[in-house]
């Protein structure tokens, strides 16, 4: 049973989008698992870009094709990622939630599995909060929502500083957007991309 998958993501200086490579790694190990990835509009200018440092990490994602609402009703299960921004999500990818307004007004996505990911500057950056705030669309869409259970060992790391909350993968970009993503984190994203797949080809099953 084909199970598709699509997964949605903004990032400026690369951590999300390698979070996003490895929920793919994940939902590709699900049999039957079809994955695409994009990215919603940039709504920065270049020059803009450049004075945030972010030039190089942008040119790593050109080749990523752009969202568009209209292609998310053939998911089965969309998984959705964006840095924080005091807390919420950024403006690019609110930007590109607040086009799916015909899609809820015909509940295109009811049923549709769904699923968050994130990143921030800081250890209590909002990670938190910008996943449940993204959540919070989901529901207005009637989308089915998981998140990253217990049964995910990573998330019990209490040996070093780490991403990861049951509501989604997430990771820590430092103050500069300088540090990596860990092995950790990455092992929570792949969790995260399996386990969510697994269950959209069960209910697509029925």
């Amino acid at each position: 049973m084909p199970v598709n998958v699509q997964i949605v993501f903004y990032s400026l200086y690369g951590h999300v989008y390698r979070l996003a490579q490895e929920i793919g790694h994940g939902a590709r190990e699900v049999d039957g698992a079809n994955v695409t990835l994009s990215q919603v509009p940039e709504l920065l200018s270049d020059e803009v870009i450049a004075k945030m440092g972010a030039t190089e990490a942008k040119k790593a994602v050109q080749h990523i094709p752009i969202a568009k609402a209209a292609d998310l009703p053939s998911a089965d299960v969309i998984f959705f990622g964006a840095p924080t921004r005091f807390g919420n999500i950024v403006s690019q990818m609110q930007s590109f939630l607040d086009t799916t307004g015909q899609l809820w007004a015909t509940g295109a996505l009811v049923g549709k599995v769904a699923s968050a990911f994130t990143s921030s500057a800081t250890q209590h950056g909002g990670q938190e909060t910008t996943l449940r705030s993204i959540q919070t669309e989901f529901f207005h869409h009637g989308m089915v929502v998981v998140g990253v259970p217990y049964a995910c060992p990573e998330l019990t790391t209490m040996s070093e500083i780490t991403g990861g909350t049951p509501y989604g993968a997430s990771t820590l970009a430092g103050p500069k957007g300088d540090r990596q993503v860990s092995a950790n984190e990455l092992k929570i994203a792949r969790y995260q991309g399996r386990h969510v797949t697994e269950i959209a080809k069960k209910l697509a099953a029925k």
